[in-house]
């Protein structure tokens, strides 16, 4: 999948799935380096409830960073999270220091890396290991002192507990993931959220000119799904006899294929590319998508501001 789509649904769908059990910022910055952490999680105190989220769930039990790939990590992709990690680790090690208190090993972050596959020749040159009794399979765990464990989505047992981590998969094991998320209970929370974040996934990829076939059949299998949404959505305005509903209803989606596409291009909404969004949302898609696909930022915010 294109990568710049998928990372952005990444981050939303792991910030709306863990927000409820803390603190969670997303592409948090290193100090002193030109990088950033696609997830940055703190629990917080009074949070007790991980268990709907299963596997995910456990992981936000303490503070975490979450590094998500659409394609297999490769070596060089590993190395550059274990060492955002150990910048964190250094500053968090200074702000103790600042404020003279004692930070144990067990309060630094642990790294989650979300690969959909990894070779064995990589995890056998991570020295990794498996703790199957308490984690299940697919979860390569380094040496204790990096606080790092590569998660192997697509080895991960096919159960419930998975499911939210399966969701961000490839191919056939992300469909299989969907299919379940749709059969979960209309009122799960959690199904709504994915669903809505997927369907923008699936929005922005339609108006990206570099798509694979992968891309196109994961756009396939939300078809149906969008279908349903759109047409509950109408049903809904006609029982309430509000039209008025609707047309907010496609305003909303509108300006969620506009913040899509302004964070693709550029990687996060200022408050600049804010205020340009509601002069868009009176252009219709045929004529706004040419515009934010081709034009530079300073092109946009001359022709709109």
């Amino acid at each position: 999948m294109t990568r710049f789509p998928y990372d952005q649904f990444a981050k939303d769908y792991l910030k709306e799935l863990l927000q409820p059990l803390g603190e969670v910022e997303t592409s948090r910055k290193v100090p002193a380096q030109i990088r950033e952490i696609d997830v940055y999680f703190v629990p917080s105190p009074q949070s007790t409830n991980t268990i709907e989220l299963g596997l995910l769930g456990k992981f936000a039990a303490e503070p975490a960073l979450v590094e998500p790939f659409r394609n297999a990590a490769t070596i060089a992709e590993i190395r550059s999270c274990i060492n955002k990690l150990f910048d964190i680790f250094a500053e968090l090690k200074r702000q103790a220091k600042g404020d003279k208190t004692r930070l144990a090993e067990s309060e630094l972050p642990r790294l989650w890396i979300l690969s959909p596959t990894a070779s064995e020749s990589i995890l056998d040159g991570f020295r990794t290991n498996l703790e199957e009794e308490s984690w299940g399979i697919g979860i390569h765990f380094l040496g204790d002192y990096f606080r790092t464990a590569i998660v192997v989505i697509h080895q991960l047992a096919c159960t419930e507990e998975t499911l939210w981590l399966r969701i961000l998969g490839k191919g056939r094991v992300q469909q299989q993931a969907i299919d379940e998320l749709e059969a979960l209970p209309q009122n799960n929370p959690l199904r709504s959220k994915a669903i809505d974040l997927l369907l923008n996934l699936k929005t922005t990829l339609e108006f990206n000119q570099n798509i694979d076939e992968e891309d196109r059949d994961l756009i396939m299998r939300l078809s149906p799904i969008y279908e349903q949404k759109l047409a509950e959505v109408k049903q809904e305005g006609i029982q309430e006899g509000i039209q008025e509903g609707i047309q907010e209803g496609i305003l909303a989606e509108r300006r969620n294929v506009i913040e899509n596409l302004l964070r693709v291009r550029f990687g996060s909404l200022d408050a600049e590319l804010r205020r340009i969004t509601e002069a868009l949302l009176a252009l219709s898609p045929e004529e706004f998508t040419p515009l934010l696909l081709q034009l530079s930022k300073e092109e946009l915010l001359n022709r709109f501001l």
